[in-house]
């Protein structure tokens, strides 16, 4: 924006550093993509190491999903960046002392000691069938991705699934770490009433819990649809139970932060309360926490308490799925973009204004929300997520053989 512009968007009196928000719809995308990844996984460790075996149709599907997402994840901070290639240097030269310095360390362990490990023990008898029984440049990348070993014995395959569940067990709080980390960058900044709660990292803690289950939730549905398969009504009313769960936990979180705010009524309370009733208005109370709280909780409780038809169970998870991933991404954006919106003095107030085709545009941010559904629809093609895929996959080329 240029000066008379911002100058504009200004009403009462800001420092001349608080005019222009530093933080642009890419760092609202980073806690939101983030979120889906550690939801993702919570939904998988249920079956691995909870033994809830009524989600099992959807374990390597959210292994996946998590897996896709969390290769996005650190790219909005890459295009937030002036000079991306620099970020090398919080591995060469780590800084101890700085919260996101280390969360590169963090990030780093969870996709390559956690994730990518787990899906390649459970796939690996799959990978290896897969390569023997094919043909051409199919068999040298499967042969590739059997990283050499070829033996799929009982006693191996035992070995594998042991590893895997210590893997899981190790990452459930490695996801907590992953996205809890998020929410404590936000709440340690003392000098933003906004986000300067102790709740704030186990909000978007819950919160990411939530998305992510909804995400897997949504996606095996449509997966299942699109390729003419049954849909398990068993799996999909579990997983709707521990999504109705999580969201009850978590709205009785914000609302315990929002009920504290308004009774401790402290010097920022009034400038909080006009932007929560002005600029605020659609994004927190409309689209938050009317059409992505309120109304997702009371679709999953309607089907906790009245009998309904399969059909209508399955429209009501996929309306309350898609109302709550817009719920979660509107309170990314009320914390990130709200947050600055306010002067420091609280006397004074600025707006947000987004670019479309720049490097922290919209057109930017769509192709980020898009890019984790390309990936993950190779990784499907590549891993398929059901053994009988994976069979049918291993069965084509003998065929044509």
């Amino acid at each position: 924006m240029d000066a008379q512009t911002l100058l504009h968007a200004v009403e009462g009196y800001m420092y001349p550093n608080e005019v222009e928000l530093q933080w642009s719809i890419l760092i609202v995308l980073y806690p939101f993509i983030t979120g889906l990844v550690a939801g993702a996984f919570i939904l998988a460790s249920l079956e691995r190491v909870f033994n809830v075996a009524a989600v099992k149709p959807t374990y390597r599907l959210a292994l996946l999903t998590a897996l896709a997402f969390l290769l996005v994840a650190p790219l909005p901070l890459q295009l937030h960046l002036g000079h991306p290639e620099r970020s090398i240097e919080m591995y060469l030269t780590p800084h101890t002392s700085s919260a996101m310095a280390m969360f590169g360390f963090v990030y780093l362990w969870y996709l390559m000691a956690v994730l990518v490990l787990e899906i390649w023990l459970d796939y690996r008898k799959d990978i290896v069938l897969t390569a023997r029984e094919s043909r051409g440049w199919k068999r040298t990348l499967y042969r590739a991705l059997a990283l050499g070993s070829d033996n799929i014995d009982e006693g191996a395959l035992r070995l594998d699934d042991r590893l895997g569940r210590f893997l899981t067990i190790i990452g459930i709080p490695s996801a907590f770490l992953l996205h809890g980390y998020v929410g404590f960058i936000f709440g340690s900044v003392k000098a933003n009433p906004w986000w300067s709660t102790p709740l704030m990292p186990v909000v978007f803690l819950f919160s990411a819990i939530v998305s992510g289950i909804a995400l897997v939730m949504m996606m095996y549905m449509a997966i299942s649809f699109l390729k003419g398969r049954k849909i398990d009504m068993n799996c999909v009313d579990t997983i709707a139970r521990y999504f109705f769960y999580a969201f009850l936990i978590d709205f009785s979180l914000e609302m315990l932060d929002l009920i504290h705010r308004i009774y401790e009524a402290d010097e920022s309370f009034q400038s909080l309360d006009f932007m929560v009733h002005t600029r605020l208005y659609l994004s927190q109370v409309v689209m938050q926490i009317g059409l992505g709280t309120l109304v997702p909780l009371a679709l999953l409780a309607l089907t906790q308490v009245v009998r309904l038809s399969d059909a209508a169970r399955k429209g009501f998870y996929a309306l309350a799925g898609c109302l709550t991933l817009v719920g979660i991404f509107a309170m990314r954006w009320n914390v990130v973009i709200g947050g600055q919106l306010f002067s420091k003095s609280f006397l004074g107030y600025t707006s947000y204004k987004m670019a479309f085709a720049t490097r922290e545009g919209l057109l930017a941010a769509i192709f980020l929300l898009l890019l984790p559904f390309a990936i993950l629809w190779g990784l499907l093609a590549l891993l398929p997520p059901w053994p009988k895929e994976a069979a049918e996959a291993v069965g084509e080329p003998e065929a044509a053989a």
